[in-house]
């Protein structure tokens, strides 16, 4: 199997494999800045003969899942609440826009377009995504708003809506 040239490896494999060396090195980490993305690659040398504006689009809306897309619809990274970015894992929020695709969109870098020195970020990848928990959706019956649905129908329930409010129009001349 024949491994790609770093040089050849395409940008968005790139920030994946600095991301993920980033959240293997940091597993108390949920996120990371995408500033501390950006000084990864160029820790690794992965950034070398990428424009910074080329990485930023990337890093700002290309690889980002739960984003609307641009050009790129990949979903490499989710943008977390604080505006950081992490690894998609499957079962994320994804942008709809991203899922009207013939082919799926890519989620991971494939082994033999990256150097063979990353090759294990795959396998750590495959244990960390199914391991991980992703967070767990908002209960939404404890909400006190939520919980008013339906409320108060019985005071209508003998006449259509339209007529209940008319009436009270009339009691208020």
């Amino acid at each position: 199997m024949e491994v790609k040239p770093q040089d050849k490896v395409r940008i968005a494999d790139r920030i994946w494999i600095a991301a993920a060396l980033l959240q293997k090195g940091h597993p108390s980490r949920a996120a990371f800045s995408k500033s501390e993305i950006l000084e990864r690659l160029e820790t690794e040398g992965l950034a070398a003969g990428v424009e910074r504006g080329t990485l930023h689009a990337h890093l700002d809306q290309h690889l980002v899942a739960n984003l609307p897309p641009s050009s790129g619809k990949y979903r490499m990274l989710f943008e977390t609440s604080d505006g950081n970015l992490r690894l998609f894992r499957p079962g994320d929020l994804t942008h709809p826009a991203r899922l009207q695709l013939r082919k799926p969109s890519k989620l991971l870098p494939r082994l033999q377009e990256i150097p063979q020195r990353y090759h294990s970020l795959l396998d750590w990848y495959a244990k960390w995504s199914r391991k991980t928990p992703l967070p767990q959706a908002p209960n939404y019956e404890d909400d006190p708003l939520i919980r008013l649905i339906g409320s108060g129908k019985h005071i209508w329930a003998d006449e259509h809506a339209d007529e209940y409010v008319e009436n009270l129009r009339r009691e208020d001349i």
